[in-house]
């Protein structure tokens, strides 16, 4: 059973189509990455999907609700971690997570025993009570998936979750998702620019270009279609080899949404 499900989908500014008319669909309990380079219609797919944008036209159901009609309800139905950091760096780690709950109405008792939980998933329960500005990149960020999961939605969204931080962290990272992807059905929909991670965890993958989907399927799938040894060659041989830049304007919008997230 599909819990996303994406028809039709335009995105205009002005002259500018960065979404093309593109469909997709995501089931209940998967890993699905959505892949593309700088400037192909990733950033901005995931702005509507996550109520941040409203499309120019198309369809979107999360869960069954339509993020542009029904967004309160939509929100309810998904965690986000954003690229950029959006946590308070003058709260601590435990007073970030309780904001959270306030804010989706999380019941006070209950919300305490899920921070219990997810914090030491993470394994920062026992650095709760430490400023999060005393924390490292990867602590943050393990901090952002444990509050985003603290209102049990049924869908992550994870935009370049594991992004600049060392191998052994990304493990972990990776690991934690994972596991609560299997012991909590939560379907997992993540970007990344690390093609061995896509490789690694994502059930199915669907490749953006130029606003289009130029390919879907599992890893082993697009190797086989593209005669790669690699998620990463095959990437490279449905996109292209030149450098891409990414829109300064669309990446901007995503990191204040992200702080803005953070401080609502």
């Amino acid at each position: 059973m599909d819990i996303i499900t994406v028809k039709n989908l335009v995105k205009k500014f002005g002259d500018l189509i960065a979404v093309n008319d593109i469909s997709f669909s995501v089931k209940r309990g998967e890993i699905f990455a959505f892949l593309g380079p700088n400037g192909a219609g990733k950033s901005t797919t995931i702005k509507m999907l996550t109520t941040i944008l409203s499309p120019t036209s198309g369809e979107i159901l999360l869960d069954g609700h339509n993020p542009t009609h029904d967004a309160l309800q939509a929100r309810k139905s998904f965690g986000i971690v954003f690229q950029d950091p959006s946590l308070d760096d003058e709260l601590t780690a435990y007073e970030n997570i309780e904001f959270h709950g306030v804010l989706y109405g999380v019941p006070r008792e209950t919300g305490k025993e899920r921070a219990e939980q997810l914090l030491k998933i993470v394994e920062l329960w026992d650095r709760k009570d430490e400023l999060v500005k005393n924390f490292s990149g990867g602590m943050k960020r393990r901090l952002e998936i444990a509050r985003g999961l603290l209102h049990h939605p049924k869908i992550l969204f994870l935009d370049e979750p594991t992004q600049g931080l060392d191998p052994q962290t990304r493990n972990h990272i990776w690991s934690y998702i994972q596991n609560l992807n299997k012991e909590e059905e939560i379907t997992i929909f993540f970007t990344t620019h690390y093609m061995e991670e896509a490789e690694k965890v994502a059930g199915r993958v669907d490749v953006i270009d130029h606003g289009h989907i130029v390919a879907e399927g599992t890893p082993e799938e697009l190797k086989k279609k593209t005669n790669a040894s690699s998620l990463e060659e095959a990437f490279l041989s449905l996109t292209g080899h030149d450098i891409r830049d990414e829109s300064a304007s669309g990446s901007d919008h995503m990191r204040t949404m992200g702080r803005a997230w953070g401080r609502h």
